[in-house]
């Protein structure tokens, strides 16, 4: 197979696979936005369970310190008398999350404690305090005041906590002081383990400025955002997303632990489309390519196999088609598809077709060249019958002027029935090789000279050009006149050389017929009939004639015309002796 028909056959492959992938092109992008749909709804089911954790961390606080109000509520008749710290540090040990246990009179002072607490002048002053005393039930407040954990003596470290604090009173209803309880924040915190949370979920605790107050891991939690505690007031919980401090993307969620001072705080990581799809291989972005894979790699072997084989197979029967071998046959098409198997039998019976036209062109065209050849030799019979005619009468008169014009005129007629014969002759009825033409016409034109003068000798130096016989006819005509002239005006009485010389320069060809008698001056300014009919001739091939005077002192008639598409070739030069019909040999 050609270069032209692999690249035709891969234009082919590939026209199809980009048809197929275009075809396929839907399933791939259906995939795409499936894996689309699929990482969002991951991701709002992400942001949902993280806010529904902290919702439910906030109330596990919240239940924890209510609940921390009820047992105050319940311990508070039975909490002053006799080995009140102990049963209070008994319970404190019983309920982990507890530091303290801690009963206060009506100044604020301390009656009874599950730990050491110790003394504070101005406890009576605090805002929680002050709030029971004006009969506030319960009272959740970030600030314990002096409700320290440890020993008496010991050296203590003020731990994050929460002031859970009920009311005590009189059977007469009257402020009898409080009894409160010391929650440590890192048991109201939830746990990272907890279930409920979202995979490797941090946790935090902040107050209501913003500040952290605990957390797991510091890198996951950036400064809150602006406005806040609003949208948790508003809504109960607040969840966003953002970059931790390290730059991953994150989504976070907030909801109230205790009243509007302390806040639980949750961060989980929220990967992109392509870290989603990177840990979702199968169910994002790869599924899709393989399945689009798979089914371009199944359709284009399916496509080959059905219809590309056998696409090249008729493509390289057409091949031989193009060059002439009209006997082969598509004998495999017996095992094509269907619809393939009509393109083949169709090219068969165009092969079959193309045989018989051919078979009765041929025969046509045989028969025309032969008629057309049949022609060319009775019209070159006619012409040489009217040159006999021409001959005879030109013995009959007895005037030498119309001799000499009768003879000028049998010449011409000799010309064209050489054309005629040089057509029926020749290889090609169209076409005439110029440069046997002119040896053949130039040995006619001399010859009839033979008897009558000194001999001419013939100086041919001629390139070859196939030419038309609408060219060949003024060229040979002028050629005529040409040598008639010389043999009247520079061989007659003396004989002499004739030169004839053609060439093909480029896009011009020159014909120069050349004699070495010794002309007057009045013979390159007299306008006689030859030299009038030169011009004409010159002028039917879209040329030109001159005369000019040789180095050798005779006439020189040069014809310049265009050259004609045809081939050129070496010049060859040949020398006739004594008379025309004579043995040629090489000029020296």
């Amino acid at each position: 197979m050609t270069d032209r028909s692999w690249s035709s056959l891969k234009t082919i492959r590939v026209r199809l696979i980009a048809a197929l992938a275009a075809a396929l092109l839907p399933v791939l992008l259906l995939g795409v936005i499936q894996s689309a749909i699929g990482f969002d709804r991951e991701r709002e089911t992400l942001r949902q369970n993280l806010g529904f954790a902290a919702e439910r961390s906030a109330a596990t606080a919240r239940t924890r310190m209510e609940g921390a109000g009820i047992l105050l509520q319940t311990l508070a008749p039975g909490a002053i008398g006799y080995q009140c710290g102990a049963r209070l540090a008994e319970v404190a040990r019983h309920i982990p999350g507890y530091a303290n246990l801690v009963r206060f009179d009506r100044l604020g002072r301390v009656d009874c404690a599950a730990n050491y607490v110790p003394e504070d002048a101005l406890r009576q002053r605090k805002s929680w305090f002050q709030r029971l005393e004006n009969g506030e039930p319960l009272i959740i407040s970030r600030d314990p005041g002096s409700a320290f954990v440890g020993e008496a003596g010991a050296t203590r470290t003020r731990e994050p906590a929460v002031l859970a604090a009920v009311r005590a009173e009189t059977p007469d209803g009257r402020f009898d002081g409080a009894f409160a309880a010391v929650i440590t924040l890192a048991s109201l915190e939830p746990s990272v383990s907890d279930p409920t949370l979202p995979a490797h979920a941090d946790v935090a605790l902040a107050d209501a400025s913003g500040r952290y107050i605990s957390l797991t891991d510091a890198k996951a939690f950036p400064a809150l955002p602006a406005a806040w505690r609003t949208q948790v007031r508003q809504h109960g919980a607040f969840v966003w997303y953002g970059a931790d401090l390290a730059g991953q993307r994150r989504v976070y969620a907030a909801a109230p632990v205790a009243g509007d001072e302390v806040y639980v705080v949750l961060s989980a990581h929220s990967p992109g489309i392509l870290s989603w799809a990177w840990i979702n291989p199968l169910s994002g972005i790869l599924f899709p390519l393989l399945t689009f894979a798979l089914a371009l790699a199944t359709v284009s072997a399916a496509t080959e196999r059905v219809v590309v084989r056998w696409i090249a197979y008729l493509q390289r029967i057409a091949a031989l088609y193009a060059r002439g071998r009209l006997s082969v046959r598509p004998v495999q098409a017996e095992h094509m598809p269907p619809e393939i198997r009509e393109l083949a039998e169709t090219l068969e019976q165009m092969a079959e077709a193309i045989v018989g036209r051919d078979a009765t062109l041929r025969e046509n065209l045989a028969h025309k060249d032969e008629l057309m050849r049949e022609i060319h030799h009775r019209v070159k019979n006619n012409l040489q019958v009217i040159s006999s005619l021409l001959s005879m009468q030109q013995r009959a008169l007895t005037d030498p002027a119309a001799r000499a014009a009768m003879s000028d005129t049998r010449q011409r007629i000799t010309a064209l029935a050489l054309i005629y014969r040089a057509l029926y002759q020749g290889s090609d009825l169209k076409r005439v090789d110029l440069r046997p033409f002119l040896e053949e016409l130039t040995a006619q034109l001399l010859a009839g000279e033979l008897a009558r003068g000194p001999a001419v000798r013939t100086e041919l130096s001629l390139e070859a050009l196939v030419i038309d016989p609408d060219r060949l006819a003024p060229l040979a005509l002028f050629t005529v006149e040409a040598i008639t002239n010389a043999q009247k005006h520079a061989f007659a009485g003396r004989g002499g050389v004739l030169r004839v010389t053609f060439r093909v320069r480029g896009k011009e060809a020159e014909l120069d017929i050349s004699d070495d008698g010794q002309a007057g001056e009045d013979a390159l300014t007299t306008s006689g009939v030859g030299r009038t009919l030169m011009t004409a001739f010159a002028r039917q091939l879209r040329g030109r004639s001159e005369l000019t005077r040789n180095a050798a002192g005779g006439i020189t008639a040069r014809l310049l015309f265009p050259t004609p598409a045809a081939g050129a070739s070496e010049p060859e030069t040949r020398v006739g002796g004594g008379n025309v019909g004579g043995g040629n040999q090489a000029a020296a």
